[in-house]
């Protein structure tokens, strides 16, 4: 029934909201790197009071052009969660400088920390865990902690295609996250389909992991973009959602919108409100403005811009 009851969007032109997606897609993040970023005026014009952004670090971007975009957008009012990948990092030193670095110039308290798309290790580094280990990020005191989760697998970490090491992974941070005093979440990689997410999902509550998961979603894109990005990031069964949208014609040419897994996702949350999924992580593959826009359009209150 709560389907039926949308509320009227404040402009004109737009359909109604559906309230089981404007609740789910409350305080929802997104991602952005220095220079997508440098396009965007003004974030406060796009994103909601409290919007959690992710600065993603590219390998070869230098680490002052992440704080300077890092203390940018904390000026403007929002948390900002920069990247840490392990593979770029070449030692413990570096890892504690770049801490400092977005500490002292940013205000940075929080961190994503993942292996990085890198296939051989610049350093010391390999993985989340061996940063995790250091103890640096406790010892400055960061309060939120994020590491990836992938709810189709990942061939880098599992090249056999088994969950193996993934889910090995999985155990070791559950057990981290009892003993730091930041809180954690799983920030996920993107997937298009919302039945492997929600099975991935109720089986890490049957291994016993309860750390919240972030769900990776990719924001509206054209669909050619979307099938490149989503073979250079492994994306896995999924995938198969958008090569048979790429077979109708009449669906080829226009862009792909994440409506329908938000919704499936967002309905299954309203049944289960114990569901493990506790909030969308946007990959903006087809720009942040376009992005935030239908997160405008979709997301009722919850999505509102600070100045709007």
């Amino acid at each position: 029934m709560a389907l039926l009851n949308f509320k009227k969007r404040d402009a004109v032109e737009n359909g109604p909201v559906n309230p089981t997606v404007e609740a789910f897609l409350r305080g929802y993040s997104i991602e952005v790197m220095p220079r997508t970023a440098e396009k965007v005026e003004d974030f406060r014009a796009l994103l909601p009071e409290g919007t959690r952004v992710y600065i993603a670090h590219i390998e070869g971007t230098p680490i002052e052009d992440m704080v300077k975009t890092a203390k940018r957008i904390a000026a403007e009012g929002y948390p900002v969660m920069p990247h840490f990948p392990a593979r770029i990092i070449n030692d413990a030193a570096t890892l504690e400088n770049w801490i400092s670095m977005y500490q002292g110039e940013a205000g940075v308290d929080q961190a994503l920390l993942l292996a990085g798309g890198v296939a051989k290790p610049h350093g010391d580094f390999d993985s989340s865990m061996q940063m995790l280990e250091s103890g640096l990020f406790d010892k400055a005191g960061f309060k939120r902690l994020h590491v990836a989760g992938h709810p189709e697998g990942n061939k880098d970490i599992d090249p056999d295609g088994s969950t193996k090491n993934v889910d090995n992974a999985l155990r070791w941070k559950q057990k981290f996250s009892e003993s730091t005093d930041a809180e954690m979440a799983l920030a996920t990689q993107f997937a298009f389909d919302a039945k492997p997410i929600i099975a991935w999902a109720d089986s890490l509550k049957e291994a016993g992991i309860d750390i919240p998961v972030h769900i990776g979603i990719a924001g509206p894109a054209k669909l050619q973009t979307l099938i490149k990005f989503a073979i250079a990031c492994g994306v896995g069964p999924s995938l198969k959602v958008l090569q048979k949208r790429a077979m109708d014609v009449s669906k080829l040419l226009l862009p792909y919108e994440p409506t329908d897994v938000i919704t499936e996702l967002a309905n299954h949350k309203a049944a289960n409100p114990d569901f493990n999924i506790t909030n969308v992580h946007f990959f903006p593959l087809g720009g942040i403005k376009t992005n935030a826009n239908w997160a405008i359009n979709n997301g009722g209150a919850s999505a509102q811009p600070v100045n709007s």
